[in-house]
């Protein structure tokens, strides 16, 4: 079998060229960049919104079949299609998320892709990069600490200390902060309160972040959020602690895009990286638009499976922005489709026809998922050394009798060259103007009925339950005046229902919904499915224990 070298490898070893010459292939003046080292850069406000007159390019958005331990290659996958893109001929570039530190030193590792389909530099996009998450990490705890600050100072506002939502965040993987207890110590140092911490991928202000679209918008969205309840419990926002202005100031610098490169020179901005579970898991709204307004056609990705991420992508992002994607890409791997067919991870190597096309009723309920939304969907095979030209045959002719194109892409392998045929496929739909964008559910139902309807007519659900106390939360958000708000579901991504062992395309189940939880800056609601896990612990051997300085004192053993 060919050998092939480490992503990180093939990082290395790819040939930058400066950011000023990757800005000039869409038309961004070197004067508009504000320059992190020679490879990176951020784009000033003011170039920002003198685009705002400018023509928009064609949205592609890439999703993926229900998650597996094999792996299913979305960002990867993303990265190859505008590779492709360009490789024949077109304008087009990349919007992804920021990768997060705790994962990175965690067990996933980093987010910048993988192969010969990689956003660079790879090290730094996945250690630190422009210091966005910092600054939203910063601006949160500062909210944080305006809360306390506030009930040792008389506490005008009765906050009930109990009543408290907002946590604090940090930008890694520490399960000792799920809980604690703060302000001990003696009246000097506060009210002592339980609370604990999430990781900084899961703070609203992320969210929120990701969804202004410009900054005016962000302050507005900070002065909304609910930071929990007074005595009688009325919503307590962060605009009645006077704290949106100073937290706007600190993310004015990290709202502008990053631009990068891919490992063929093409444009690339990753901006923003909202949890995937409850949030909606997509780059920044600002990032994606600006994209729209410099090339023709424009690439990006949602979390999870089509279920969550696109699912997600659809009835907020673009209900919030009004953007109006042309097409879907879906992707899809011999292996992750041979699990949802029923074999096991451990005999995944060898071919098993019959296992792909039974896993490919996974594959057939998130085609059907997508076209309630009118958007025309493409499936892309994402191509393994390993996969068979039968098991290949499998998926195309299964597709075919859906009525669905189906394109074999060796990214992974050869780079834009290896994604050219699914370049070519995705270009004639996008521009065929087919799609008629709808999102799945109005504005005015009721909170309780467009939970329902995302699981009836999303996952297959026979319905969803709940306890009084929860059907009440449900209430109180619509009395509060938060029932125009689109729901955001968090639920295990490895399956259609709650159950993620429960693998392929399975109906009748019913969706236990243990909790919501409001999110009045980003717009929208939680609705929790089961645990939701918002600080993430490490593993027994973490990747941190791989990663170091060589003797060249560059960056090892990142992935």
């Amino acid at each position: 079998m060919t050998s092939y070298p480490s992503d990180l490898e093939i990082a290395n070893a790819a040939i930058k060229k400066p950011i000023k010459e990757i800005a000039k292939i869409i038309n961004i003046d070197e004067k508009a960049l504000i320059k992190f080292g020679d490879d990176k850069a951020k784009l000033n406000k003011d170039f920002v919104d003198s685009l705002s007159k400018n023509k928009s390019g064609k949205l592609i958005l890439v999703t993926a079949i229900s998650p597996t331990p094999a792996g299913e290659g979305k960002t990867t996958t993303s990265i190859g299609l505008v590779d492709g893109l360009c490789h024949i001929g077109k304008k087009a570039m990349i919007c992804l998320r920021e990768p997060s530190l705790g994962p990175c030193f965690g067990m996933k590792g980093g987010a910048a892709g993988g192969g010969y389909s990689q956003v660079i530099p790879m090290t730094d996009i996945n250690l630190h990069f422009t210091g966005d998450f910092h600054a939203i990490g910063a601006a949160h705890n500062l909210l944080s600490a305006l809360i306390d600050n506030h009930i040792h100072w008389d506490n005008q506002l009765n906050i009930d200390p109990r009543r408290i939502t907002w946590k604090r965040v940090v930008d890694m993987n520490d399960r000792s902060l799920r809980d604690i207890t703060c302000g001990l110590g003696g009246t000097g140092n506060g009210i002592p309160r339980q609370s604990g911490f999430d990781i900084t991928v899961a703070s609203e202000i992320m969210a929120v972040f990701c969804l202004a679209s410009n900054i005016e918008d962000l302050q507005k969205r900070i002065g909304n959020i609910v930071i929990g309840y007074t005595r009688s419990n009325e919503p307590v926002r962060a605009e009645q602690l006077n704290a949106e202005g100073a937290i706007t100031a600190l993310l004015k610098d990290a709202f502008q895009p990053n631009l990068v490169q891919t490992l063929e020179n093409n444009p690339a901005f990753m901006h923003g990286g909202p949890f995937a579970n409850i949030a909606h898991g997509c780059n920044s709204v600002i990032s994606t638009k600006t994209a729209l307004k410099l090339a023709d056609y424009v690439v990006t990705e949602a979390g999870f499976g089509a279920d969550l991420g696109a699912e997600k992508f659809f009835n907020i992002k673009c209900r919030k922005s009004d953007l109006k994607p042309s097409a879907v890409v879906l992707v899809a791997t011999t292996k992750a489709l041979k699990m949802h067919g029923g074999v096991k991870k451990e005999d995944l190597s060898s071919e098993n026809v019959e296992a792909v096309t039974n896993g490919c009723k996974n594959l057939e309920k998130h085609i059907q998922n997508i076209g309630k939304f009118g958007v025309p969907v493409v499936v892309a095979i994402n191509d393994y050394v390993t996969d068979t030209e039968n098991e290949h045959k499998a998926i195309i002719n299964y597709c075919k009798n859906l009525g669905i194109q189906c394109k074999i892409s060796s990214h992974w392998e050869k780079g834009g060259e290896g994604a050219a045929e699914l370049a070519e496929e995705v270009a004639k739909i996008a521009d065929s103007d087919l799609s008629e964008f709808k999102t799945l559910y109005d504005d005015n139902m009721l909170l309780w009925d467009k939970t329902k309807h995302i699981a009836q007519n999303i996952y297959g659900a026979e319905d969803i339950i709940a306890d009084k106390k929860v059907r009440n939360q449900f209430k109180k958000l619509e009395n509060d005046g938060f029932g125009s708000y689109p729901i955001c579901m968090a639920k295990t991504q490895y399956s259609f229902s709650t159950d993620p062992l429960l693998m392929g395309a399975p109906t009748g189940h019913e969706v236990p919904i243990r909790e919501v939880r409001l999110s009045a800056g980003a717009e929208f609601i939680v609705v929790v499915c089961g645990e939701i896990m918002t600080m993430p612990g490490l593993p027994r051997v973490p990747a941190a224990e791989a990663i170091g300085l060589d003797e060249n004192n560059e960056i090892a053993g990142l992935f």
